[in-house]
């Protein structure tokens, strides 16, 4: 529907933008989340700069890798190498990132609302804020969950405790040969539960959450909805930002809100139903709870 349509920016003062996601934020009768990479990324939680050398100034030296998310892509030539590189890269932005403040200031804006989390995150930022496990659909998978990477059989595993003993005993960009993680069932290698190719494994869990999403959708159908898009780019938009504009345009009384430093825009068919403001998520949200 909005394919080939033109979009539009908002040219409205932005704190006026800023009252209005506040009154929205109060009033709706649902919210619908849809988190991409910047909500992160305004977290400080950076795959490149400064938090890259700290991390991995030594691949980048050995390798030419110049981030994180490069790297996730890069050819290792053992999967002793391939593990040193994802076991450091899980622990740094999995279980030792901390919580991001505008993921806990956003939960402190919809705590006591009806809302769902729609995110293509992978960082596990939500249940680290204390978002309720049952109102999260993580589309794309799990740095802290591996795989079988045929795959054989549709299971995950968590990879916590092996992660840490990889980071801690992997030397010269290298991890031991007998930590390399291999299937239970087939013994072929596991692969870090992501969404890169037709391998991807939906396990229970995952059918679970999107069944509980779209369920939420089903009830609040034709209510006062607020689909509020955080941080989505163009990467994957028929994940969370086609879907909400084509919700919006459906529902007359729903609102579409994009918070997106530099890529806050909605089509036409939705400009009196919509909320755009280009700027930090982390601001926005510090100035609504002002």
């Amino acid at each position: 529907m909005f394919l080939r349509t033109s979009t539009w920016k908002s040219t409205k003062a932005c704190s006026n933008n800023i009252e209005r996601l506040k009154q929205e934020l109060e009033t709706a009768d649902a919210i619908v989340i849809g988190a991409g990479a910047g909500l992160s990324t305004s977290a400080g939680m950076r795959y490149d700069g400064e938090r890259f050398e700290k991390y991995f100034s030594d691949f980048h030296r050995k390798y030419g890798i110049t981030d994180m998310y490069s790297g996730g892509f890069y050819p290792f030539g053992t999967l002793e190498e391939y593990w040193a590189w994802w076991s450091r890269h899980i622990l740094v932005n999995r279980y030792e990132a901390g919580v991001g403040k505008p993921y806990s200031d956003l939960l402190d804006l919809v705590k006591d609302k009806d809302y769902f989390v729609l995110t293509t995150n992978v960082d596990h930022q939500f249940q680290l804020a204390g978002f309720d496990k049952k109102r999260l659909f993580y589309t794309q998978g799990d740095y802290g969950l591996w795989q079988c990477s045929k795959p054989c059989h549709k299971k995950t595993y968590d990879n916590e405790e092996v992660v840490r003993q990889m980071v801690a005993e992997q030397k010269d960009m290298k991890i031991p040969s007998e930590l390399v993680p291999h299937c239970p069932i087939c013994g072929a290698p596991m692969n870090v539960n992501l969404r890169c190719d037709d391998t991807f494994v939906e396990d229970q869990g995952w059918h679970r959450a999107a069944e509980r999403y779209n369920d939420f959708i089903r009830r609040h159908e034709n209510q006062h909805v607020l689909f509020l898009e955080l941080g989505v780019g163009a990467n994957t938009p028929v994940i969370i930002k086609y879907p909400f504009w084509q919700m919006t345009a459906k529902n007359p009384k729903a609102v579409y809100a994009c918070v997106n430093y530099g890529e806050a825009f909605c089509p036409k068919e939705i400009e009196r139903q919509s909320i755009c403001i280009d700027a930090d998520i982390n601001a926005v949200f510090q100035k609504i709870l002002a």
